[in-house]
C-alpha cells in the first residue's frame, strides 16, 4: 500500500471502531499513557525513547478523514462484522468541524532521553469533547512504538559493553561510534521494521548496512547520511571461484579496493587456513602493503563466537606481530582487523570482549555486527511496553481511573494526569493524580489538532542519548545502578 493509500480509518484493532458505542453518557475527555513497565531481573532498566516523530509525520498529521476513507471503512467493518457497527456520523464530523485533522494532543519525552522504566513517555488527549472516543482508537498504531524504543535500548545497552571494554584495554573511546554494525536488515519482518528499526541504531551508532534506516533518518530526523559502511564480501563472492581458488578470490578484493577499509568473509572453507596459510602466507605482503586508512578486516562467520576468534586473533599475531598499546594490551597492526557479525548479542559481545582482555588483547582489535538480536529477537514483552486510560472527564466532572488486577499486581496502571519531573534526589520520576507542576513536567506537546508541533533533529535526539560519565566509569555505574535498583525497589517512580 502506497502511503497516499493509507486508512488511518482502517489503522487499528477491529474492535475498538465499537468502543464509541461503550464509553459512559456525557463522556467528554478520555486521557491516556504509555510506559514501559518496571520489571525486576532485568538489564534493561532504562530505555531510550524513539520513533514518536516518524509515525506523527507518516501517519497521523495533516488531514487523515476523507470522505472516501470514511466509505472505505464502512464497508470494510460492514462485511468484517455483518452489522453496522462503524460510526460513520462520528467520522464525518471530524472530517466537516476538523478538516479531517484529529483533534488530539500528544505530549511527550524528548526523543533520545534516557528514562527509567516504570515512567510515563508520553499521553494522548482529545481536544474536542466530542470526540473522546478518539484517543483510545489510535492506540493500536501508538504502541507499536514499542519496536523503536526497544532496538534503541538494545543498541544502546550494547553501546555500554563496547565502551566499558575499549576504555579499560585502550584508555580511550575513539572509534566507539562505529563498533557495532548493523547486520539486520534481511533479518526483520518488513522494509518499514528495517526501517525503524535501522533508525533506532543509529541514535546510538555510526555503522550500519541498513539502508532503509539510513533513509528513514533523513526522511524523518534531517539527517542527510546517519551512518556509513565499507565494501565487503559475502560468501558467494567468494565460493564462486571455486574452493581451489580462495586465494586468488581474496586477492580480486583486494585489487578492486586497493583504498579505503575492506572486508572479507573468510571462513566459506577454513577460516584459520585462510588466516595462516592465505592472509598471513600467500597475500601477506598484499596486506602489509596496506594502511590504517585502508585496513583489511578479516570476518569470521561460523563457530563458537568467542573460541574462534581468539584463535584467528592468535594466528594474525603469529603471522603479522603485534604491539602494546597505551595501558599494556596487544594490538595488531593498523592496517588489519577483525569484525564478528555471527551468534552476537549482549551476552556474547560482553564475553568476547572480556576473554580477549583476559588473553591480553584490546577491544581496539574487533568490531562487531549483529542482526536479529538487534533488530528482531525483540517484542513488546521485552520492556512490557504497555497503553492505559487513566483520567476521564463525564458531565464536565474529572475522575482519576485505574486498572488493578487481583491476579497479576504488576499489571496496575496509573491514576490521573500524569507528569515526569527530576526530583531533589536527581531521580525521574511520574506525578500521578494531576499533582505535578507545570514548570516542572518534562513531558513536551509534540502533536495537537493535526499538526507536528516539536520537530527533532538525529542530531538532538543522539545527544539526548549519549552515554553519561557513570556508564563510562565501572565503578560509578555500579554504584548509580544499585541506587537506581534501591529507587525502583522502594517503588519511588
Amino acid at each position: 500500500m502506497a502511503a497516499q493509500d493509507f486508512n488511518f480509518l482502517l489503522a487499528t484493532d477491529s474492535y475498538k471502531i465499537t468502543h464509541y458505542k461503550q464509553y459512559p453518557p456525557n463522556v467528554s475527555k478520555i486521557y491516556s499513557y504509555f510506559e514501559c513497565r518496571r520489571k525486576k531481573g532485568t538489564q534493561l532498566n532504562e530505555v531510550v525513547f524513539f520513533g514518536l516523530q516518524y509515525l506523527l509525520k507518516k501517519y497521523l498529521t495533516g488531514a487523515v478523514v476523507t470522505e472516501e476513507k470514511i466509505q472505505e471503512a464502512k464497508l470494510f467493518y460492514q462485511m468484517h462484522f455483518k452489522q453496522a457497527v462503524f460510526d460513520e456520523e462520528g467520522w464525518r464530523k471530524v472530517l466537516e468541524k476538523h478538516d479531517g485533522r484529529l483533534p488530539i494532543r500528544i505530549k511527550a519525552v524528548p526523543e533520545g532521553r534516557i528514562i527509567p522504566r516504570g515512567n510515563v513517555l508520553f499521553t494522548v488527549e482529545n481536544t474536542d469533547p466530542n470526540f473522546y472516543w478518539l484517543t483510545n482508537y489510535i492506540e493500536t498504531m501508538l504502541v507499536q512504538m514499542w519496536y523503536p524504543i526497544t532496538v534503541a535500548t538494545v543498541s544502546r545497552e550494547f553501546k555500554k559493553i563496547l565502551a566499558k571494554h575499549l576504555k579499560a584495554t585502550s584508555g580511550s573511546l575513539e572509534g566507539l561510534d562505529l563498533k557495532l554494525h548493523d547486520f539486520g536488515y534481511r533479518g526483520v519482518s518488513s522494509q518499514e521494521s528495517a526501517a525503524l528499526g535501522g533508525a533506532a541504531h543509529l541514535v546510538n551508532f555510526c555503522s550500519t548496512d541498513t539502508v532503509a534506516g539510513l533513509l528513514m533518518a533523513q526522511r524523518y530526523y534531517g539527517c542527510p547520511m546517519a551512518g556509513f559502511s565499507i565494501p565487503a564480501a559475502e560468501h558467494s563472492t567468494i565460493i564462486s571461484w571455486g574452493r581451489s581458488r580462495e586465494k586468488e578470490a581474496f586477492e580480486r578484493v583486494l585489487d578492486q579496493f586497493s583504498s579505503g577499509p575492506v572486508s572479507v568473509v573468510s571462513d566459506s572453507y577454513d577460516i584459520f587456513n585462510a588466516c595462516k596459510h592465505i592472509w598471513g602466507d600467500k597475500l601477506k605482503e598484499r596486506v602489509m602493503e596496506r594502511s590504517q586508512d585502508s585496513c583489511l578486516v578479516i570476518r569470521p562467520d561460523s563457530g563458537d563466537p568467542a573460541e574462534t576468534l581468539i584463535e584467528v586473533i592468535k594466528i594474525l599475531e603469529e603471522c603479522f606481530g603485534c604491539a602494546l598499546n597505551s595501558v599494556g594490551y596487544k594490538v595488531l597492526p593498523s592496517y588489519l582487523r577483525i569484525i564478528q557479525g555471527d551468534g552476537i548479542d549482549l551476552s556474547s559481545v560482553d564475553e568476547i570482549l572480556q576473554k580477549l582482555s583476559d588473553e591480553g588483547w584490546s577491544a581496539e582489535n574487533v568490531f562487531f555486527g549483529c542482526g536479529s538480536a538487534l533488530l528482531q529477537k525483540l517484542n513488546r514483552d521485552t520492556l512490557s511496553c504497555a497503553f492505559k486510560c487513566s483520567y476521564v472527564e463525564t458531565n464536565g466532572k474529572g475522575m482519576d481511573v485505574y486498572k488493578q488486577p487481583v491476579t497479576d499486581p504488576s499489571k496496575g496502571s496509573k491514576r490521573g494526569r500524569l507528569s515526569l519531573r527530576r526530583n531533589s534526589d536527581g531521580f525521574l520520576e511520574t506525578i500521578e493524580r494531576g499533582a505535578g507542576k507545570p514548570e516542572e513536567d518534562l513531558l513536551v506537546t509534540v502533536f495537537e489538532n493535526g499538526s507536528l508541533v516539536q520537530d527533532y533533529s538525529l542530531e538532538e535526539i543522539r545527544k539526548n542519548a549519549r552515554l553519561r560519565d557513570e556508564e563510562l566509569n565501572p565503578t560509578l555505574h555500579n554504584q548509580e545502578q544499585e541506587l537506581l535498583h534501591n529507587h525502583i525497589i522502594n517503588g519511588i517512580h
